[in-house]
């Protein structure tokens, strides 16, 4: 007699390309995976199969710092990644293992290098010239960012819609205005921490940039209440501007965004004085501070 109870199959008996690898493996942490491969030969070609086809890369994934040699092995077959972040990787690594991975991977939109310091301008040319539809990269406290490195960025990634070069001192007003004057669809940019950056980069920014929603210009100390003006008057779309520390910024202009509801990072002069006299005294008077 025939028995009706089902075989129970195994897992590898599934299309590996069809389901396991896109609608299986895809949920399953990083760090698990790499963890199958241990179990068997076959484990280890689906693993294989499954990091070659990868669209999302996140070294953050793998827990502790990932060794230079694991990322290598990892990526050396992949040519379909559309998204990078490499974070904890900024104790090695280097041109030598990250230019590989750019230029076999041309569908990349989203790139995230934050602290990566052992880089060079190399890097960021390879990414220009490999990422045409690149709309994300994140190169905070990068400082090896130079004008040269971000004018062939603007060159060749026109779809940019985010960038953050938070503490990229080389930086100056002349290569943040060639970056949005051919980066024109840009919607967040952080030049945080940037003592170079001043008015004639902050207006050029808000002329070019009628998308802008969120502007980082903290510690940014050269720039002043006349470009502020002019970022209320071209940017209608503006969301979050953050000027704490930006010393020749004053409420005269701030005071336009504030009531278009824009989020700022520095509260109004009289709510701010009412906090520290709160401190001091333990009170504070009432004010009605919609009058």
């Amino acid at each position: 007699m025939m028995s009706l109870t089902p075989s129970r199959g195994c897992l590898l008996d599934l299309p590996w390309e069809d389901i396991l690898v896109p609608h299986i493996l895809c949920h399953l942490p990083l760090q698990q995976l790499l963890s199958l491969q241990r179990v068997s030969k076959s484990f280890q070609s689906l693993i294989q199969l499954y990091l070659a086809n990868m669209r999302c890369f996140d070294s953050s994934q793998i827990g502790p710092p990932i060794p230079r040699a694991a990322f290598v092995n990892l990526l050396k077959d992949n040519e379909v990644l559309q998204q990078l972040a490499l974070q904890n990787c900024s104790d090695w690594l280097t041109d030598g293992e990250l230019l590989p991975v750019i230029g076999q991977n041309h569908h990349l939109h989203h790139i995230q290098l934050k602290g990566c310091a052992q880089l060079s301008r190399h890097a960021l040319v390879a990414i220009s010239l490999s990422c045409p539809s690149l709309r994300q990269l994140s190169l905070a406290h990068c400082e090896w960012v130079d004008s040269l490195s971000l004018r062939s960025l603007a060159d060749h990634c026109k779809a940019l819609e985010a960038v953050d070069l938070t503490a990229c001192r080389q930086l100056k007003d002349e290569a943040i205005c060639y970056l949005v004057q051919k980066c024109n669809r840009l919607k967040s940019l952080s030049l945080a921490v940037n003592a170079n950056v001043g008015d004639v980069a902050v207006e050029e920014i808000a002329k070019c940039c009628p998308e802008l929603e969120h502007l980082d210009l903290t510690g940014c100390l050269r720039v002043k209440n006349d470009s502020i003006r002019v970022l209320a008057e071209y940017c209608p779309k503006l969301r979050s501007l953050k000027v704490k520390h930006c010393h020749n910024v004053a409420e005269s202009s701030l005071s336009i965004l504030r009531s278009r509801g824009v989020e700022l990072d520095v509260e109004p002069p009289l709510q701010r004085a009412l906090v520290l006299l709160q401190d001091v005294v333990g009170f504070a008077p009432f004010i009605n501070l919609q009058i």
